[in-house]
């Protein structure tokens, strides 16, 4: 049929009222390249300072344990690392204590700052290690303590109304003092690294390196490493961790070359050639604490503190307490262990 005149007029008509639909503004495609010169300074690299502030305000936790046979002078190495009374002494502990009939575990915290940067520390102090006839399993304390110390964490993580800031207690560092026999590793020594390298970050230190000559310490050292490569026991940075070829050329050469940390601690002040230095006096002179000619503590403290204590908490993050986790929730069947409301808790949560 001959549609006419009339339905030219509706059409017209119709287009009056409905508005025509505007045009979407051409999105340009993405350039390959962006010439910074052109576009003039964005302030991208800003976000080191912003991140820098943030932390500044929130400070850091690091917690670090001292494992090692009475004697060996753990607590005053610790005290040199931080240049402060840390451990032990600052606690009021009594010279004529006796030793532990079973392994205890104590934790002293701090805080320390240093050019406006706050920094939590808790030295986790293990008296009674290694001390007794039979030290059999002498190392389930402290791997009961490492473990409930994620478990902690882990329970905080899954609640629903979760901390803005969990606090951390997870140990982020072992150090374990090893005694300068010059011979080899014990057996209790091996048994506890190969126990818990798996669950925390182990660093071997050999205590009181003034005992041993140049050539015996140097002997020793490459004995230990030798006796741990047989054993299969991975220390601190572990190969498998490293991030990037960078990474693996600095470990390398801190496994191959600095580890076991032959050390000498000492909280005591002496004048030499006119400086003010930490040592040990001896009849034939002073040891000097931070000197890397007479021993590594500057090694170990520059490892610990100067280029690997993110490195450090990270590994324990993302490596130990994540291996606990995923076996925690696969016991579990998937789902997140039940926080017990206890008074603690009610505490934690207030």
């Amino acid at each position: 049929p001959y549609a006419g005149p009339v339905e030219s007029r509706n059409e017209a008509a119709m287009s009056e009222l409905v508005q025509e639909p505007r045009q979407k503004p051409v999105v340009p495609m993405k350039p390959v390249g962006i010439n910074a010169n052109l576009l003039g300074y964005i302030g991208i690299d800003t976000i080191i300072e912003q991140m820098r502030k943030k932390t500044m305000k929130t400070g850091f936790d690091f917690n670090i344990m001292v494992v090692g046979q009475s004697g060996l002078g753990k607590s005053t190495l610790v005290n040199t690392l931080f240049k402060s009374q840390v451990s032990r002494k600052s606690s009021g502990w009594n010279r004529e204590e006796k030793i532990p009939k079973t392994v205890e575990i104590k934790a002293i915290g701090h805080v320390i700052e240093e050019g406006g940067v706050k920094m939590k520390l808790t030295v986790i102090d293990t008296p009674g290690f290694g001390d007794q006839i039979n030290n059999e399993n002498c190392w389930e304390p402290i791997e009961k303590y490492i473990n409930e110390q994620y478990e902690k964490f882990l329970k905080e993580e899954v609640n629903i109304a979760r901390k803005k800031r969990i606090p951390d207690t997870r140990v982020h560092c072992c150090l374990y003092f090893i005694s300068p026999t010059g011979h080899s590793l014990r057996p209790l020594d091996l048994e506890f690294m190969k126990h818990l390298s798996k669950v925390v970050n182990i660093i071997p230190v050999i205590a009181k390196a003034d005992t041993m000559t140049l050539e015996e310490k140097s002997e020793f050292k490459q004995r230990v490493r030798k006796e741990l490569e047989v054993n299969g026991i991975e220390f601190y940075p572990q190969k498998e961790f490293d991030e990037d070829l960078e990474d693996k050329t600095e470990n390398d050469k801190i496994r191959q070359e600095s580890m076991p940390f032959a050390v000498v601690g000492s909280d005591k002040e002496y004048q030499v050639n006119g400086k003010r230095v930490l040592g040990r006096k001896t009849p034939w002179g002073i040891i000097e604490v931070e000197n890397l000619t007479h021993c590594e503590f500057a090694l170990l403290r520059d490892f610990v503190i100067r280029t690997h204590l993110q490195d450090l908490k990270e590994v324990t993050h993302n490596i130990h307490y994540e291996t606990y986790r995923a076996k925690r929730l696969n016991d579990n069947g998937g789902l997140p262990p039940m926080a017990v409301e206890t008074e603690e808790n009610n505490e934690s949560n207030l």
